[in-house]
């Protein structure tokens, strides 16, 4: 019988979620078709296994799952369809050339959701309304008499010498920070962890981070580097410019190369006016990089406040908790031990 087969993609893929393709299959025959389907697509895909099906005359269509490993563009390149006889015993496979591409984007659906539940946390409007909540962040705001009951703690001395009298600071949350978002995209965070390379991780925590500190009123920048300073976005502030980041991280490309600490953190510090939260996602594995690292990290803090974030490496863990069961063993875990201390 005739056969004819369809693929409909969506719009665009989220890296590491899976999305459904939709198939349709024709076949011209008046009683049903045991059909077995399997897509054929490039390895930036996770390989899926095929769907058996049973084909009526007005056709059928069935969602086939795509799980993409990397940002980019996959294309799904073939499709095989083996119908089978009325008894099984015999099949035929027919090919499909379909050379059809969708482009992966960063996974925002996750991040959205998170950043909603915590932006719905009572303590997310602190800084933004006027009124403000005890003990609440370290920005001066006002002197007031002591009282009673007051913190000692935040007593100014010299005021208080002025006026003769005890006064003592109240604090707010800060609010207008200009915060900058490193992401480290040498060799080492072209890693794969959980079925996904190291740097869509951070690219990941790095907007969902984003977009809290958006909606608190802060100002957001972006940074790469590798072998070489790649991507840098000036910070701005408002909701409406997480498109933009998001945007951008779908430019960042995956490295084949060491990361130079040197100049991709002195190259950063140039370019940073004003005291900022810098935050560098990062991996290393061996002494001489991290020193490196830590040194030119050092000079950065001198001007801005730096939060370092390493990704944990599940396997090293599972192996340094593993029960032993001989020496070999015993050996595995000292030295996974070792690796997670250092």
């Amino acid at each position: 019988a005739d056969l004819s087969c369809s693929v409909e993609l969506p719009p665009h893929l989220y890296v590491g979620q899976m999305d459904d393709a939709l198939v349709r299959l024709e076949v011209a025959s008046e009683r049903p078709v045991r059909a077995d389907l399997l897509l054929d697509f490039s390895r930036d895909l996770v390989s899926q296994p095929e769907v058996r099906l049973t084909v009526q005359n007005q056709g059928l269509s069935c969602p086939y799952p795509l799980v993409p490993r990397r940002r980019g563009s996959v294309t799904v390149e073939e499709a095989w369809v083996r119908l089978w006889g009325p008894l099984g015993l015999t099949f035929r496979v027919e090919r499909f050339v379909l050379g059809q591409s969708v482009s992966v984007v960063p996974n925002v659906r996750p991040v959205k959701k998170l950043a909603l539940r915590f932006c719905s946390d009572r303590q997310f409007r602190a800084g933004l309304k006027v009124e403000r909540y005890a003990g609440d962040g370290t920005e001066f705001e006002s002197l007031r008499e002591y009282l009673p009951g007051n913190d000692i703690r935040a007593i100014d001395w010299k005021a208080s010498a002025r006026h003769r009298k005890l006064f003592c600071r109240e604090y707010r949350a800060e609010r207008n920070h200009q915060i900058v978002l490193g992401i480290d995209t040498g060799r080492l965070m072209s890693e794969s962890l959980y079925g996904m390379p190291k740097v869509d991780h951070a690219i990941h925590a790095a907007l969902m981070l984003s977009y809290v500190c958006l909606r608190t009123g802060d100002r957001v920048g972006f940074y790469t580097f590798g072998s070489e300073p790649g991507l840098f976005l000036e910070p701005q502030g408002g909701v409406k410019n997480f498109q933009g980041l998001v945007r951008a991280t779908e430019r960042i490309e995956y490295g084949t190369e060491e990361t130079n600490f040197t100049l991709g953190l002195t190259n950063l510090g140039r370019r940073l006016n004003r005291r900022s939260l810098v935050i560098v996602l990062t991996d290393f594995v061996d002494t001489v990089t991290a020193e490196m690292m830590i040194e030119n990290l050092g000079r950065l803090s001198r001007r801005h406040h730096v939060v370092f974030v390493s990704l944990t490496d599940p396997d090293l863990e599972a192996q340094s908790l593993k029960e032993p069961t001989g020496l070999r063993s015993l050996n595995r875990s000292v030295v996974a031990g070792d690796l997670i201390r250092d």
